[in-house]
């Protein structure tokens, strides 16, 4: 039994704070809507405990941003009898999860309405439209049982190129931010935004890469992984512009590039290279809001 000052065993209690007052106060965070679809994270490439840990970070991030969220975890290349289940496995139990509650609530009387809506929306773990990856994930949704939406892949997105500086800065490449005066004597003066799907997300990564432009004041282009001698065709031209010093930024999550491809590229462009993404805070938060925009949910705002 506790009181209002902690539990009777001594044992403290967090109790809830105040609801601040006035134009100073914060606002309400959103929360799911009963009966929302599930929110599926699509992961590429070859199933591994990293690229899980991933994708179950970025699932943790995205439930703060949308408290009641049901988030799953499918992998495209995944085997239902492992502990890396496949997109269309997962959807498909989320249909069934879905059938049984509302059987569950029939036969305990209460009134159920008829499901609007799909049963789930699946959020490629993708930083641009990889257009090769992205058909696999439409065959796996109607491989499976579920009536689910695809969202967009996450980028492109100005908290990209955020995460981009960030991992720049972390690997000693580029400043942290214009205001810090200290020397950086590897920083960078060319940047090559490096990702993989083809021309199209190489167009979508110039996007990005734009805004990297701005925050660093150096110039960046983008360019093919997958694709012999983009790379270094890429930092030939950089230097050309008058670029000494080239950096690699990959624009990738981690999963979606084969091994080796980064490593293959720092050669062939002369120059080191930050890391991926990885979980980056910011890619929970897109992914929510990925699944807010493909369900019609405003952003900020509560749904009833």
């Amino acid at each position: 039994m506790s009181s209002p000052t902690g539990p009777a065993n001594g044992l403290p209690v967090r109790m809830p704070r105040p609801r601040q007052t006035g134009r100073h106060r914060r606002p309400e965070p959103a929360v799911a809507p009963e009966g929302a679809p599930a929110l599926v994270l699509a992961v590429p490439g070859a199933p591994s405990a990293s690229s899980l840990g991933l994708a179950e970070e970025i699932i943790s991030i995205g439930r703060s941003e949308l408290p009641g969220l049901d988030a799953r975890v499918g992998f495209l290349d995944g085997d239902d009898a492992t502990e890396f289940p496949s997109l269309s496995g997962v959807l498909t139990a989320v249909a069934q999860d879905r059938a049984a509650r509302a059987e569950f609530a029939r036969a305990a009387g209460h009134e159920v309405p008829a499901p609007t809506g799909p049963d789930a929306v699946v959020v490629p773990l993708l930083a641009g439209p990889d257009g090769d990856l992205l058909r696999r994930m439409r065959q796996a949704l109607m491989d499976s049982s579920a009536a689910a939406e695809l969202a967009d892949a996450l980028g492109p997105h100005p908290l990209l190129a955020e995460g981009l500086h960030v991992r720049l800065s972390e690997a000693g490449l580029a400043r942290a931010d214009r205001a810090r005066l200290f020397s950086v004597t590897t920083a960078a003066d060319g940047i090559i935004l490096a990702t993989t799907g083809g021309e199209e997300a190489v167009k979508a990564a110039g996007i990005t890469g734009m805004l990297l432009a701005a925050r660093l004041a150096v110039p960046v282009m983008a360019a093919a992984l997958d694709e012999e001698g983009s790379v270094a065709a890429t930092a030939d031209q950089l230097r050309r512009e008058g670029s000494a010093q080239l950096a690699l930024a990959p624009y990738l999550i981690g999963p979606e590039a084969a091994e080796g491809l980064l490593d293959t590229a720092c050669k062939e462009a002369g120059c080191s290279a930050a890391e991926v993404l990885g979980a980056y805070p910011a890619l929970g938060k897109l992914a929510v809001t990925q699944y807010s925009a493909a369900l019609g949910i405003p952003q900020g705002a509560a749904a009833h």
